[in-house]
């Protein structure tokens, strides 16, 4: 099978998420997409998290009803920092015959050489990068250059965020359609985001 690999911190997810992974899943001509939330992220804390819990169950929502995609608890249910290096080792080891794809964005994908065992990451798995319109394709090449050539995929531009979609959350701001309608429900009955949220 010919694997995508997913992750993030899905905080939450949202249709910007989605699209993506539908994209990479057509473009690239993947069997499935596997959405694997961090942990614990090993280079920033995650702003507002209510916890790697609360982010599966939201990408379990967000994913459940299309058959392109999956979902992974490898580094939900692993103890210490999520290694992107990690993950993958341990991938290839349960399906060793499987290609691994990783997808990731244009500042993720140039940020991979400060990466933890970044060799190792490019050896266990192809990179794919969303190319967005405006995007900087020739800063992602030389960021990689001599490790990997990378694949590209077009992504549509959708100016949605997660920071956006907290901060209205935060504010009682709307937020349906820019998440799947479970993780509004999701985020509003358990006040997540919110000023009732314990810090």
């Amino acid at each position: 099978m010919r694997i995508g690999f997913f992750g993030g911190a899905f905080n939450p997810p949202h249709v910007g998420h989605l699209v993506c992974a539908q994209e990479a899943h057509a473009q690239l001509d993947l069997d499935v997409v596997v959405w694997v939330p961090v942990g614990q992220a090993p280079h920033r804390d995650i702003p507002q998290d209510p916890g790697r819990e609360a982010r599966y169950t939201m990408c379990d929502y967000a994913t459940a009803a299309d058959e392109r995609f999956g979902l992974s608890r490898i580094e939900v249910d692993r103890d210490g920092s999520s290694y992107t290096a990690d993950t993958l080792r341990e991938l290839r080891e349960r399906s060793p015959d499987d290609e691994i794809v990783l997808i990731l964005g244009g500042d993720q994908a140039a940020a991979l050489p400060s990466w933890h065992a970044p060799d190792e990451v490019v050896r266990l798995a192809t990179v794919a990068v969303a190319e967005r319109a405006g995007s900087d394709r020739a800063r992602v090449e030389q960021a990689l250059a001599g490790r990997t050539e990378p694949a590209f995929f077009a992504m549509p531009r959708i100016d949605v965020s997660s920071t956006m979609v907290r901060e209205r959350a935060a504010t009682g701001q709307p937020i349906r359609y820019l998440v799947p309608d479970k993780v509004a429900n999701f985020i509003g009955a358990q006040s997540l985001y919110g000023a009732s949220v314990p810090s």
